[in-house]
């Protein structure tokens, strides 16, 4: 503040405390508010979850299937129930991780065995 300003405040301007609460601002906003950075992050976890979903789906349809497309279908679920912002990589991860388990039906109906390789 400029002394100018100063000079032309009146004495009880300059005596009277400012109005202060004892009680923190969190206690006058909104519950919404409040809770806005849990949300966040559960939303952050959400997108995390749809990603991995998508990239275990994708992988499983080389390798390990049978462990792989589960955990993308489940990943995926989770991911849309907690209304993530990537749902078309949820929905993506959710049919990668079916397709794994029709890929590994089958190759277990074709050759009998859980196993198979590229060999003929």
């Amino acid at each position: 503040m400029t002394r100018t300003a100063y000079a032309h405040r009146t004495e009880s301007e300059t005596t009277r405390e400012p109005e202060t609460t004892h009680e923190p601002e969190a206690a006058h906003e909104p519950e919404a508010e409040r809770s806005a950075p849990a949300a966040r992050r559960t939303r952050r976890d959400a997108d995390g979850l749809a990603v991995a979903s998508f990239v275990l789906g994708l992988v499983g349809l080389l390798v390990m299937n049978i462990l792989l497309g589960p955990a993308a279908i489940v990943m995926a679920l989770v991911a849309l129930a907690r209304s993530t912002t990537r749902r078309g990589r949820a929905w993506l991860g959710l049919a990668l991780g079916v397709a794994d388990l029709v890929i590994l039906a089958f190759l277990v109906t074709g050759s009998g065995v859980v196993a198979w390789d590229f060999g003929g």
